[in-house]
């Protein structure tokens, strides 16, 4: 058991389950909120109130806060888990000197708008985080079947692998096994890629789509995950192992992902706008389309699903349309 003292940031479901994780193997936990009402229910009542409502914490081990300054400050293991099209304003009032001598572990599975870059970028180029105290949590892993303890398997990749091999060590328990892995920018850039990919897949479902043509796309879908991060990254990967291609099939098919449920409103006629409003979560794969979209000029990679889903949630062209098309594309 490693006690090591870890912060992490965000009050969304995704930083709720974490803090649930760590909880069974870290014996002090700094947890940042932004909500005072939050911050004051959770130490009250012991649980979130909007999030992962269920699950009970052990006020013995976590500290929570809403001054993000103190949080990082606090451990010398941070982890990162708000919407990425929230992390700049998050993080407003933090300096280099903040994040001196931490690792920094990104749970975002998200692109930064503004800037085209996946978080790990963001935090090297913003805040001088040298790439090896940079990491990523990724892995087919829904918060809400972590809230119910059912067996999910993560992946902790760093291109120091010390530090990852701690974090997966604290995060290892009775329904949480854990991987290490060095391809910070693989896991990372399929972890963006499969949010587009289930809003497609809900996109098709809304439009009366079967099993049988989901399949199809998914296919196709890992072979776009490959082609792209062989661009931006080309190093030996294994694009089957569960960071890649099980996140991509949990996401896709399950009910839990909110990227596919916006898809499949999409689908079924509803607007963006309204979309995102009825969801009340954020749907990464929304940001993440236009920011691969734009990516992808520098690399003009062969990437027909994600253009469907570009043109469809930013041209307004009709869903219909857009899939027979793509359809003719899929093989």
């Amino acid at each position: 058991m490693e006690n090591q003292s870890i912060s992490i940031i965000g009050g969304g479901s995704w930083a709720t389950a974490i803090v649930k994780i760590l909880s069974n193997n870290v014996d002090k936990i700094t947890w940042w909120v932004r909500s005072k009402e939050t911050a004051e229910f959770i130490s009250k009542y012991r649980h979130n109130p909007n999030y992962l409502s269920d699950v009970e914490f052990d006020l013995g081990k976590i500290r929570i806060t809403t001054d993000i300054r103190e949080a990082i400050r606090e451990s010398k293991t941070i982890i990162l888990a708000v919407p990425s099209a929230f992390l700049k304003d998050s993080l407003a009032g933090i300096k280099s000197d903040d994040f001196h001598g931490r690792s920094v572990f990104s749970a975002i599975k998200g692109i930064i708008p503004d800037d085209l870059l996946v978080v790990g970028d963001f935090l090297h180029k913003q805040f001088d985080v040298p790439i090896q105290n940079i990491g990523v949590i990724t892995g087919p892993c829904h918060a809400e079947e972590v809230a119910m303890e059912r067996l999910s398997y993560l992946t902790i990749a760093s291109p120091d692998t010390n530090p990852a091999d701690s974090l997966a060590r604290q995060m290892a328990c009775r329904y949480i096994k854990t991987t290490v892995s060095d391809d910070i920018y693989g896991t990372e850039y399929s972890a963006v890629l499969k949010n587009v990919f289930a809003i497609a897949g809900g996109i098709c479902h809304g439009l009366g789509y079967g099993d049988n043509y989901l399949a199809v796309l998914i296919s196709n879908a890992i072979q776009e995950i490959k082609r792209f991060v062989d661009a931006v990254h080309p190093i030996g990967r294994d694009i089957n192992d569960s960071a890649y291609l099980g996140d991509l099939l949990v996401t896709a098919y399950s009910s839990f992902s909110r990227n596919r449920m916006f898809g499949t409103m999409i689908g079924k006629g509803y607007s963006v706008k309204f979309a995102q409003l009825e969801m009340n979560m954020v749907a990464e794969g929304y940001y993440a389309t236009k920011c691969i979209h734009e990516l992808n000029k520098q690399y003009n990679v062969h990437m027909p699903i994600t253009s469907s889903v570009y043109r469809i949630l930013y041209e307004k062209m009709s869903p219909r349309m857009e899939i027979k098309l793509l359809s003719d594309q899929l093989k």
